[in-house]
């Protein structure tokens, strides 16, 4: 069954068309993406299905009945409404229920008349009934459920006015989740969440039992959660019954298909065009003229002007042109990390981290939000100092840095002036260099304030494609960039000869350029020689085995516990596990960052007696 039918929708801004004329129908449970360009017209189509905005012709009608819900439709809540009581507003109606059946257990508890005390215990019921039926009883589970995945529990005591704008998408996120309307409309979900919670929100999608819309420009998670896709392009939409990477196949496939129509259809008006001129040549050359010949000649030029002429396709749409500049090599140590930790009040974020990042390699940085990413890029680039440890930069190092607040402090200054202030080259050469990032004619001009995030990204790589640097340190790089941005930033990072040093939650970015994986978790760095998907292998295999010894020890505590005989040999028992325990965790690290055989050998064979060893004590604690 339909669920929404968008019939001959048009849409104009300050005079340009957005879109003109679009027609698609999305079905039931259907799981789409959307995708396009930065400003095909993405955000305001979703807009227009939420309600948001209306547009200047066509119809959308939707299936009767239908609760819509928009990711970016945040109600003002007062400055003393904690993050909890925002998201129990999801739950509203229940909440009031909740309310009457209090009231009713009240007015029966003061009841003393048989007859009303029965009307009353007979609606509680009915109330009670519906309460259950409608989830009642789950609100907490559901809220925890939602909360958890999301990795935003730490919010959810803290008022939601006091809250960053990050902050306040997540969990005006976690509130549309929560509502389950039973058409979800998300504009860019995961651009504010860390990778364990993008891959939550993945499975959740895929279990949605409601329609789902999304506006991503993350390529794994596409490919994960839709199976349709809508194409905004040049103000036209096309319906592909893919995933992402079947859509750029069957798109692919499609346009070459177009462009060779296209190629044959000119073939021939081509050989007409010849056979029309060659036919009135031999006419007019006829004594006297042949009118046979001119009638076929005007015959085929009508033939010409009835054919429909097919468009050219456009192979290569216009995308950034990005080339490093070279510069001088580094030294084969480029960053060194060694025994480094780090706090802030009594908020311990890391201790004894130590990375060693050679020149060319490419090295990935991942974890939660609040794990400490993006401070140990800043103690790397000497903006902040370790609490202990130290860190060195190689030989001959020129770092380049892309912060994910780029240009924070240069709100009011032009564009060009940005760029210049840094590249110095003369304003004609640099509003050329610009138009190569897709700034044309007077947006140059343009305050750094009326700026997109993806305008911003792509200013600041034009500033670090005319630097001249041998190591690029990158926080969060994808973010804002349409997926055509990415895969040419991705092309250019390839070639780039130096040395690259990333954090990013983007997991198709992650597997596709970085060999080495730091991934910080529990306060502790893990290093990995491979991608990601490879890393977050490795991790699974590292909860896995301290699950078990946690479960393991628990048994063991419960025992004691319940014995009559619990003596000071029990508790010597736990003793010796808990060291053995921990001297296990160090090894399997120094297992993950040693290179050298023969220690890895040592350290492996001591990991083995230890285990062994532990299994002794804990068959002794039975």
């Amino acid at each position: 069954m339909i669920a929404c039918s968008v019939h001959q929708v048009s849409k104009m801004y300050g005079g340009n068309n957005i879109f003109e004329n679009i027609t698609f129908e999305i079905m039931e449970k259907e799981r789409v993406g959307l995708v396009g360009r930065n400003g095909s017209g993405k955000t305001s189509l979703l807009k227009i299905l939420s309600g948001e905005e209306i547009p200047d012709s066509g119809q959308i009608h939707w299936k009767k009945g239908t609760q819509v819900g928009y990711l970016q439709q945040l109600k003002e809540f007062g400055n003393k409404a904690t993050t909890a009581e925002v998201l129990k507003t999801a739950f509203s109606a229940l909440l009031l229920l909740e309310d009457k059946m209090k009231e009713l257990a009240r007015e029966m508890s003061n009841e003393k008349n048989a007859h009303k005390l029965e009307k009353l215990v007979t609606d509680y019921g009915q109330l009670q009934d519906d309460f259950t039926r409608k989830g009642g009883y789950e609100i907490e589970a559901s809220i925890n459920k939602i909360v958890n995945g999301l990795n935003i529990t730490d919010l959810l005591d803290i008022p939601f006015a006091k809250l960053s704008g990050g902050e306040q998408t997540k969990v005006g996120l976690a509130l549309v989740l929560l509502k389950a309307p039973d058409f979800l409309l998300l504009d860019e979900p995961t651009n504010h969440l860390d990778l364990a919670a993008v891959e939550w929100l993945s499975h959740f999608l895929q279990d949605y039992q409601g329609t789902v819309l999304v506006v991503s420009h993350d390529r794994h998670f596409l490919d994960e959660v839709v199976n349709k896709i809508l194409d905004l392009e040049d103000g036209e939409i096309v319906s592909y019954v893919k995933n992402y990477s079947g859509y750029m196949k069957e798109k692919e496939e499609r346009l070459l298909k177009k462009f060779h129509a296209y190629e044959e259809q000119q073939k021939k008006i081509k050989k007409m065009k010849e056979a029309i001129k060659r036919l009135r040549d031999w006419a007019n050359r006829a004594n006297p003229p042949n009118e046979g010949l001119h009638r076929r000649a005007r015959n085929m030029e009508r033939a010409l002007e009835r054919m429909e002429n097919l468009e050219r396709p456009v192979m290569n749409q216009r995308k950034m042109n990005l080339e490093m500049v070279s510069a001088d090599r580094s030294g084969k140590d480029v960053i060194i990390v060694r025994n480094v930790s780090k706090r802030f009040g009594e908020k311990v974020l890391f201790e004894q981290v130590n990375i060693h990042v050679f020149y060319q390699q490419r090295v990935a940085i991942v974890g939660g939000n609040g794990t400490g990413k993006s401070t140990l890029i800043k103690l790397i680039l000497q903006e902040l100092n370790p609490d202990q440890g130290e860190i060195k930069i190689g030989s001959n190092v020129r770092i380049g840095y892309l912060s994910q607040h780029v240009f924070a402090d240069e709100k009011d200054e032009r564009l060009i002036d940005v760029f210049r202030n840094v590249i110095k080259v003369i304003e004609g050469e640099a509003r050329g260099i610009l138009a190569q990032f897709l700034f044309f004619g007077h947006t140059v001009f343009r305050k750094i304030s009326q700026l997109s995030g993806g305008e911003r990204m792509r200013l600041r790589l034009a500033q670090l494609m005319h630097l001249n640097v041998n190591t690029l340190i990158l926080d969060e790089p994808t973010n804002h960039l349409d997926i055509e941005s990415l895969e040419v930033l991705e092309e250019v990072l390839s070639r780039f000869k130096g040395t690259i040093l990333a954090v990013s939650h983007d997991r198709y970015f992650l597997n596709k350029l970085f060999e080495k994986v730091y991934w910080i978790e529990s306060q502790k760095v893990y290093s990995f020689d491979g991608n990601y998907h490879y890393a977050k292998k490795k991790m699974e295999e590292v909860h896995f085995k301290k699950n078990k010894r946690e479960n393991d020890k628990k048994r063991i505590t419960s025992k004691s516990k319940g014995s009559h005989e619990k003596n000071s040999l029990d508790e010597k028992w736990e003793l010796q596990l808990e060291q053995i325990e921990s001297r296990i965790s160090k090894l399997e690290q120094m297992l993950i960052e040693t290179e050298d055989l023969a220690q890895l050998q040592q350290i492996y064979n001591e990991k083995v007696e230890l285990e062994k060893r532990w299994e002794e004590i804990y068959r002794q604690a039975f």
